[in-house]
């Protein structure tokens, strides 16, 4: 089995940072793509942005874009998302999400992904 835990959510004014992290443990792991989800109150699971573990491409959402940023550490099978110029609509529980491997669907849609984390709240107060 493959388990994933995030961490570094917190509490933090508009216009600070904070970084997210999503360990991967597991005895197999061989996902291709790894996403970041948010999800708010009432809100449906909104997509973030993702990143390839082989070539590290990333691909985000247009309202996080130029302040969001993906890394990931192969060797510690761990992804990053650095939140920058945080701003109160960022308010949400961030998951963290890996597929299998290979997938026709888009890194954007939740149903693509096979495992997640149990979610991170992060609070941007004004």
């Amino acid at each position: 089995q493959v388990q994933l835990v995030e961490s570094g959510g917190g509490l933090v004014q508009a216009g600070g940072s904070l970084r997210l992290s999503c360990a991967v443990s597991g005895r197999t792991f061989s996902s291709a793509a790894m996403g970041w989800f948010r999800q708010a109150p009432g809100r449906e699971r909104e997509f973030v942005g993702s990143i390839s573990w082989s070539g590290g491409g990333t691909y985000y959402a247009d309202s996080v874009k130029g302040r969001f940023s993906i890394s990931r550490d192969n060797a510690k099978i761990t992804v990053y998302l650095q939140m920058n110029r945080l701003k109160p609509e960022d308010t949400a529980v961030y998951y963290c999400a890996a597929d299998k491997g290979y997938s026709r669907t888009a890194v954007t849609v939740p149903g693509r992904y096979d495992y997640w984390g149990q979610g991170t709240q992060v609070t941007v107060s004004s």
